[in-house]
């Protein structure tokens, strides 16, 4: 899952990150009032019934993770259909194409999911500005492995928080991969704001190989994703992030400012399609990133 990460703040119309949600008309007191349904009681072999699922919940558009798991016992799938990513660094044109980039979720209870990542076939172009050199390079990427653990607002509140491990293991070959099993934790919050606003946080902290050796160096990250429906099946989202490298061989800053749009038909609540573009705003990020895509839950 090639990714980029993510801390510069923006402020604009949005779509949350938790994908596009259909707006509802403001309940009646007493249901307001009503305590949640009890849901704890649902696994992978006990599944959520259809009339207690959630709404539908992505880690997509933009680069956000939210904090919302997939109900127990329900799958659901996640992909770019096509991501190109154009980056003009260190004096070489590149482009990486993601031809599908697949997450598969699992719900296991009511608060925990798995999650697989792995795009089948990356193709990177390269050209040297300077000698007019060129390469080229494909096929699957590395395999992410995640586990999310809801700890808070999973079943509604202005509030959720998450726990998000995960690990990468060393499927790609070189040049798309670097060969190594490295880790992190994602921890992201999301906070319901005033006039239908949303607010998602993502800190981000990473274990990575060294460009230059086999040791190990600390990478953070993070953003800031503020959205907002537009209407009652579209939602626009931006965010800021900023990503800080501290490999030994050289520390590198990355900053990006991200828009998305994700769309969930009114007639098909499990179905969404998507899409967006990243522009970098340092010399160290890739210059832009387009991207469409869809989720699909079962």
């Amino acid at each position: 899952m090639s990714r980029a990460r993510f801390i510069a703040l923006f402020v604009a119309l949005g779509a949350p990150s938790l994908g596009a949600a259909q707006e509802a008309p403001p309940a009646p007191a007493s249901a307001a009032a009503a305590p949640a349904p009890d849901k704890s009681g649902f696994t992978l072999l006990n599944p959520t019934p259809v009339a207690d699922l959630r709404a539908l919940c992505t880690d997509r558009p933009t680069k956000s993770t939210s904090p919302c798991t997939v109900d127990a016992g329900h799958l659901q799938a996640e992909s770019d259909g096509v991501n190109v990513t154009y980056d003009r660094s260190n004096g070489v044109n590149t482009t990486t194409t993601l031809v599908t980039n697949p997450t598969v979720k699992l719900g296991l209870t009511n608060t925990l999911d798995a999650e697989l990542n792995l795009s089948p076939n990356e193709i990177v172009t390269a050209r040297d500005r300077a000698t007019g050199q060129k390469s080229r390079a494909s096929g699957p990427g590395d395999l992410f492995v995640r586990m999310k653990w809801n700890l808070l607002g999973d079943d509604g509140g202005n509030l959720a928080f998450a726990l998000v491990p995960y690990v990468k293991l060393p499927t790609a070959e070189s040049p798309i991969g670097n060969g190594a099993v490295e880790e992190g934790i994602i921890t992201p919050v999301s906070i319901n704001l005033p006039l239908n606003w949303q607010l998602v946080i993502d800190p981000e902290l990473d274990v990575l190989r060294n460009a230059a050796d086999s040791g190990r160096h600390a990478n953070a990250s993070g953003l800031l994703s503020f959205s907002r429906p537009v209407s009652k099946t579209v939602t626009l989202s931006v965010e800021g992030w900023a990503d800080e490298n501290f490999d030994p061989q050289g520390h590198v800053t990355q900053v990006s400012a991200d828009f998305g749009a994700a769309w969930i038909p009114a007639a098909h609540p499990n179905f969404q399609l998507d899409g967006g573009v990243n522009f970098g705003l340092n010399s160290q990020t890739p210059a832009a990133q387009i991207y469409f895509g869809l989720s699909r839950r079962f």
